[in-house]
């Protein structure tokens, strides 16, 4: 077995919880770090569904991508999905870390995995933050060469295959696919990034109307992808560092949850 705070130190050592965006509230947000684990699951996030999960599977601890406890509470009842989910965890004695935008920004994580997934090579940062307390750097996004899409409709079907996404949507600038930025999650307001990098597309989620119109103007390619799509990837990687760190340790993925909408 391990501590749940010995897990938090081995992703802290990872994914420096440090180098979170000063809006962000990752880390160790439930339980007792004494605790003895021998089971983890790994998630996006933390639902009713996955909890139960956990529950069902006698695993004591949650590995999440989003913070479980985001804007300060002023209460925790069963009248709120926040509020019930604080509840079943401390009931179940279940403990939660949450790993959010350091895990977005560092090497290894959730843009790294999103560029591997959608083939990039000769990878890059889209954006570098900073520099972390051992000399690596840092930062949201990634950039990198693709081969063989003649259009952005084409890549964007591939796109929507490889992230098994519901559906994207897509500003068609008219430029052939060769140099792809890509930011999980919401990074829309990361479009003149890939245009100094001299990015053709630009791969995230979760865009604002007068993105595609920029993007348009720009003559840069703009797929959404959806917000869970295109950091779900980073769910295999969080499994397989636990496993690498705490072989004796059952890791899970959950297998509940999904896309929380489909497309007509």
């Amino acid at each position: 077995m391990a501590k749940v705070k010995e897990i938090y130190a081995y992703l802290d050592s990872l994914a420096p919880f440090s180098l979170q965006m000063s809006f962000d509230n990752a880390g160790f947000l439930v339980g007792h770090g004494n605790s003895d684990v021998d089971g983890i699951m790994v998630a996006l996030d933390i639902t009713d569904q996955v909890i139960q999960e956990a529950w069902e599977a006698n695993c004591q601890l949650i590995v999440s991508h989003h913070p479980i406890i985001f804007h300060p509470a002023r209460s925790i009842t069963d009248g709120d999905p926040t509020g019930r989910c604080l509840l079943t965890l401390a009931e179940y004695h279940i403990a939660a870390i949450c790993a959010h935008t350091n895990l977005d920004a560092v090497a290894g994580g959730v843009n790294d995995a999103l560029a591997q997934r959608l083939g990039l090579s000769n990878v890059q940062q889209l954006h570098q933050d900073g520099i972390d307390a051992l000399g690596r750097p840092y930062g949201i996004g990634r950039a990198g060469e693709v081969q063989g899409y003649k259009s952005a409709g084409e890549f964007a079907v591939f796109v929507r295959d490889a992230l098994n996404a519901q559906g994207l949507r897509l500003e068609d600038a008219g430029k052939p696919v060769r140099k792809v930025a890509v930011g999980g999650g919401a990074c829309g307001d990361m479009l003149e990034d890939a245009a100094a990098l001299g990015c053709d597309t630009f791969v995230t989620a979760d865009v604002k109307y007068n993105a595609f119109l920029d993007a348009r103007a720009m003559g840069i390619n703009l797929i959404d992808a959806g917000h869970f799509s295109t950091e779900d990837v980073v769910c295999p990687v969080l499994a397989d560092w636990l496993e690498k760190g705490f072989p004796e340790l059952r890791i899970l993925r959950s297998q509940h949850h999904k896309e929380v909408f489909s497309c007509l």
